[in-house]
């Protein structure tokens, strides 16, 4: 695989049973990469190492006052170098090519899991985590990939000069023969500490980007409620741990470092101090110990490579077990489904709690946990429980039809939907069956006065379809990005459409018109919202009132307040007291209905109020800190 054939066809389906089986794994399939990498790299080493030979060759014609040996000594160092040139070039183009293409195989198959698992992927493992292992973590990970080869190609040409040292001159080259592994196994002590302080600094590392990045989400609500220093005090903080960590770790590898410069010295030296000798005793010629110390002085090269590899493998192993982690989740379903891809019609049914959503209507559910809810939503999108529960569509269950028809048949938007980055035109064109329009989603949704903001705050055209939106919808507020992504729902047209407390961030006035649309849009499709709004709850034409993760009640809006205090203190908000007093099926009303704004335009409501769920995450965040 070259660079300019990437991205792969079929990244592979990868052993992530553990981070150095990942590791291997890697290695095995870029085996042609890999054994180019290592012929490279013996040229290049070969050459270097063969260097003093030549030297010494060319020096001991001299004093012989040989011609002859000394052009074919100045002819062999030219063959030298050339190989050293060429091997050096096209070891470098190997390697960096085995670098690149692992990662981008890492990337891709990253990529590839996030797709497949989906908004579960969060719920099961930091954002930030992922942002790590598809960053930083890849290149660590491609780093020891491609440094393998060139390890192996140092490691084979010290064998080999090794061995020619020992024919060449045996009583200096066994003096080095065994001096060698010395210098490569002398640090191997060291290494475990140094491995565990990499380990400490990259899960350092790791929580300080998970804190950043959920910080970053967060930055509105944080602005609203002066929380901005409270929390960058934090990463200050987070910061500094990293630092001070990583000098434990750049400590430990600067004495590996010292270790790989003192033992070749003093080696050097006994060389040199035994090669005298040898040569006043007329036992050995000048060019020959020439040709020994130099051939030591240059091996210090290739020996720096055992050191690089012990760096290589310390930093991308705790890097790859996250990479091993992340793509050892799996969709609880059969991807690849069990049944032929065909998309069912009818109703929608959960087993795990009795919810039934008959097809064709508008069935709204209320849950007093919110954490139950959004489970409930998962699984009605096709991942089944824990305990192995699957929803069903038409009674065909959702984990037995392939990914792409199951996410056909039943599209679930989150509570916290993410708008990408681009052009609402862009934003808008999604999968759909084609039978709803842009038109029509964003009039459903009640978009007018957004489009109307982006167009007036647009400087290339006056169309709002290709205003820009910046990434997650950062430009605009709570209430227009939930907006807009209830459009881009609805014009998926899926054949059930289940919608996470989709106008949580609107005002009464808005919400009314939202819920009117919908339910006209909608008209003779499967619609399921989970919701505690009375306007939303007035519109449905079934309510499913769900109490500790089972259906205790269905009927109408007003059936279920008259006749369901639990459900009526979730709608409308009653304390406890006020339950009780309340009595036996007492109405208290309704509800409250959502303030309006200031200009009662149907506005947002106030952002340190309309975002929840950020604020709930970013406490999660302080109790954790």
């Amino acid at each position: 695989m070259q660079i300019q054939d990437l991205p792969y066809p079929d990244p592979g389906v990868p052993d992530a049973r553990s981070g150095p089986r990942f590791l291997w794994w890697l290695f095995r399939n870029q085996l042609g990469g890999q054994l180019k990498s290592l012929a490279w790299g013996l040229l290049h080493f070969a050459s270097v190492s063969a260097l003093p030979f030549c030297v010494g060759l060319a020096i001991q014609a001299v004093v012989d006052h040989s011609g002859t040996r000394l052009a074919v000594a100045g002819g062999l160092m030219v063959l030298c170098c050339a190989g050293n040139a060429i091997g050096d070039t096209f070891l470098h183009r190997s390697a960096i090519t085995n670098w690149i293409t692992a990662a981008a195989r890492v990337q891709q198959l990253l990529a590839r899991k996030t797709a497949l698992l989906g908004s579960a992927l969060t719920r099961r493992v930091a954002a930030g985590e992922v942002v790590a292992v598809s960053t930083g973590d890849v290149e660590k990970i491609g780093w020891f990939v491609e440094a393998v080869s060139r390890f192996t190609a140092a490691a084979l040409t010290i064998v080999l000069v090794c061995v020619a040292l020992v024919v060449y001159q045996p009583a200096l080259g066994v003096v080095v023969l065994v001096g060698l592994p010395v210098l490569a196994l002398a640090v191997l002590p060291l290494l475990p500490r140094a491995t565990r302080r990499a380990d400490v600094q990259r899960d350092k590392a790791g929580r300080a980007t998970e804190l950043a990045s959920d910080t970053v989400a967060g930055l509105r609500v944080l602005r609203g409620i002066g929380g901005e220093e409270l929390f960058l005090d934090r990463y200050r903080s987070a910061s500094q741990e990293v630092r001070h960590a990583a000098v434990r770790s750049a400590r430990m590898w600067a004495l590996i470092s010292a270790v790989q410069v003192l033992l070749p010295g003093l080696l050097l030296i006994a060389v040199v101090w035994h090669g005298v000798h040898l040569a006043r005793e007329g036992r050995i010629e000048v060019g020959e110990l020439v040709a020994v110390y130099s051939s030591v002085m240059i091996l210090t090269y290739p020996l720096r490579h055992f050191e690089e590899i012990a760096m290589a493998y310390s930093f991308s192993r705790p890097s790859a077990k996250r990479a091993a982690r992340v793509l050892s989740l799996e969709r609880a379903t059969d991807t690849a489904g069990s049944r032929a891809a065909e998309i069912p019609t009818g109703d929608l049914y959960d087993p795990a709690t009795g919810l039934l959503a008959p097809a064709g209507r508008f069935t709204a559910v209320v849950c007093g946990d919110p954490d139950a809810a959004g489970r409930l939503a998962e699984r009605l999108g096709g991942h089944p429980s824990e305990k192995g529960a699957s929803a069903l569509l038409g009674g065909v269950p959702l984990d037995e039809l392939p990914l792409k028809s199951a996410r056909t048949a039943v599209l679930v938007q989150d509570k916290d939907p993410v708008l990408l980055s681009g052009t609402l035109r862009e934003l808008l064109d999604v999968p759909a069956s084609g039978a709803v329009g842009a038109e029509e989603a964003l009039a459903a949704a009640q978009c007018g006065d957004v489009l109307a903001a982006l167009a007036q705050g647009s400087l290339d055209s006056d169309d709002p379809m290709d205003a820009r939106i910046t990434e997650r919808g950062r430009s605009l507020s709570g209430g227009q990005r939930q907006r807009l992504a209830l459009a881009r729902s609805l014009i998926t047209d899926p054949e059930a459409l289940v919608l996470d407390e989709p106008t949580s961030a609107v005002d009464s006035h808005t919400e009314a018109r939202i819920a009117e649309g919908v339910r006209t849009l909608r008209a003779g499709r499967t619609t399921v919202v989970f919701t505690s709004s009375p306007l939303l709850l007035d519109r449905a034409d079934r309510i499913v009132f769900l109490h500790e993760g089972e259906v205790v009640a269905v009927g109408s809006h007003r059936e279920l307040v008259h006749t369901e205090p639990r459900y009526r203190a979730v709608v409308t908000r009653e304390t406890e007291e006020e339950t009780a007093a309340h009595g036996d099926g007492v109405p208290a009303g309704t509800g409250p209905a959502k303030p309006l704004t200031d200009d009662g335009r149907g506005d947002d409501r106030d952002d340190a109020l309309s975002d929840d769920d950020v604020l709930h995450r970013l406490e999660e965040i302080e109790e954790t800190a």
